[in-house]
């Protein structure tokens, strides 16, 4: 980390007042940065090992995390749409000595653990001292089961931001909206660190990424058009609401953009053509936190569609038995509490490279699916024909058992738990089981008869997000989602609560 520091204080010597990171409330200058960092770094008591950041998306922020990166102390990103249960989970697994909280409105700790306002003041000052031993601790709300902390504290994310720097031809005059929440180790990386790190220039859309922190993804285009960055970075949900809104008003995204980047899920291929066609650069990536967040990425003028691009400079992918592994500088050092991560690291992730070294991701190894008749399915391949529909904003596909009205048993069917978009619930609402089957049959009709679902329950995203089927990005929790289908499709007794009256099973 120290090579990084010492890049981030040279861009500061050299352009103090040039301005690095602004949000609603301000800007702050490089040398400003430096010097907020260096007052928080004096205030943190020697015996905080572990740094909590409860923040929202801004200027504190990144304040903080540049004090403890230059003090030496393990950061714990916490997110603030977290629930208080999720909270005192970490802290307490963690170990947080003390959390940085914002000096207007702190949020209430679920837990007794002592709180350090952060100011963004920008004022002049000393530039702060280095000291080894900066790492983080990233917890996730996770598609299953209770997160586990991810050990990043090897110079991983240092190495990470400069990889990304160089695929993405990143330089000073980048400037980059920032609109998922910092807490998600890929936000932070390509809002704070690839910006400090080149010199380049950061918008905190606080606003904005509360908001998407809680599931109301509205507002995306109109940030986008109103900054107007060069750089940027979103989920497929967010490129689909995107997409939704320039196509509802008949515009184009700001001809400012050079590189967006989109990770998270997979992009269906048609969403990413509709994204291209609206003037949004879109180059789909691959990555999971356990590898410091990027693996792949379409690089700029050289994006492949249906693939994720080649890995990062550096980094290491082999397929064994189909399951992608990862070796390299950006491997975690381990989960906490665990042994050392092994090395090549195995994602559980199927995939392939073809001759040119470009990754392509079908889905999770352990989400395959054996039909009775032995054919394997992949429920993302089903899932990403089902979401080339805009008007699905989620899906999970996945086998369950089945008792006929005549007693017998149905083994290994296909069953969708299908979530509309808000523009599409109204459809979904009149359109009826036959119109249902009809649209699903529809996208489905490229794929072999035995991938087809021949069932499908439909879920309204509100219910969606409140039963815990999404995370917090978007993504589907497979085990709430099989609970809702084994429940409405009267397989597998599963100890779930009533459903909700907008959820219509389609006989």
């Amino acid at each position: 980390m120290h090579r990084f520091f010492e890049a981030v204080a040279c861009h500061a010597r050299r352009e103090p007042d040039r301005i690095l990171f602004t949000d609603a409330a301000g800007s702050l200058t490089r040398a400003g940065l430096m010097a907020d960092a260096a007052r928080l770094a004096a205030r943190l008591p020697p015996q905080a090992r572990v740094i909590g950041l409860l923040l929202p998306n801004g200027r504190e922020w990144a304040v903080a995390q540049m004090a403890c990166l230059a003090a030496g102390r393990m950061a714990v990103p916490l997110p603030t749409f977290f629930s208080a249960l999720q909270l005192s989970h970490i802290l307490m697994d963690a170990q947080v000595d003390l959390v940085l909280v914002p000096q207007a409105n702190p949020p209430a700790l679920p837990a007794a653990v002592p709180v350090l306002p952060v100011a963004a003041s920008g004022e002049s000052g000393a530039m702060p001292d280095f000291s080894e031993g900066f790492g983080q601790i990233i917890y996730t709300s996770g598609s299953s089961g209770q997160p586990k902390g991810v050990r990043h504290q090897s110079g991983q994310i240092a190495w990470s931001a400069s990889a990304l720097a160089e695929a993405i031809a990143a330089d000073a005059e980048d400037t980059y909206l920032s609109v998922l929440p910092l807490s998600l180790l890929l936000e932070s990386i390509c809002a704070v660190f690839v910006p400090a790190l080149v010199g380049g220039r950061t918008h905190f859309d606080t606003q904005l990424s509360e908001a998407i922190g809680r599931g109301a993804v509205r507002g995306v285009a109109a940030a986008f058009e109103a900054h107007r960055p060069s750089v940027g970075v979103v989920v497929p949900e967010l490129l689909r609401v995107w997409a939704h809104d320039l196509l509802a008003t008949g515009r184009t995204a700001p001809d400012s953009l050079r590189f967006v980047a989109a990770g998270g899920a997979r992009v269906p291929e048609r969403l990413a053509e509709t994204a291209w066609q609206l003037g949004i650069p879109v180059h789909e990536g691959y990555g999971l936190s356990e590898c410091c967040s990027v693996v792949a990425l379409n690089r700029p003028g050289a994006r492949v569609a249906g693939t994720v691009g080649a890995p990062l400079p550096g980094l290491q992918l082999t397929i064994r038995d189909g399951e992608i592994l990862v070796d390299g500088p950006g491997v975690m050092d381990g989960y906490l509490g665990g042994p050392a991560a092994p090395r090549p690291w195995p994602t559980g992730d199927l995939g392939a490279l073809d001759g040119q070294g470009r990754l392509t991701v079908f889905g999770r190894k352990d989400n395959l699916i054996v039909t009775p008749l032995g054919r394997n399915i992949s429920p993302e391949w089903v899932e990403t024909a089902l979401l080339d529909d805009p008007g699905i904003a989620a899906c999970a596909v996945t086998q369950v058992d089945l008792v006929e009205t005549d007693g017998s048993e149905a083994d290994g069917a296909l069953a969708a738990l299908v979530i509309p978009t808000p523009q599409a619930q109204g459809w979904f609402d009149d359109a009826g089981p036959q119109g249902i089957r009809a649209r699903i049959a529809e996208r489905c009709a490229a794929l072999p008869v035995y991938a087809r679902p021949t069932r499908i329950t439909v879920l309204e995203l509100a219910d969606a997000r409140a039963r815990g089927v999404l995370t917090a990005n978007g993504r589907i929790r497979r085990p709430a989602a099989r609970a809702v289908l084994a429940q409405k499709t009267g397989a597998n007794p599963c100890p779930v609560p009533p459903l909700p009256s907008q959820e219509r099973p389609l006989p």
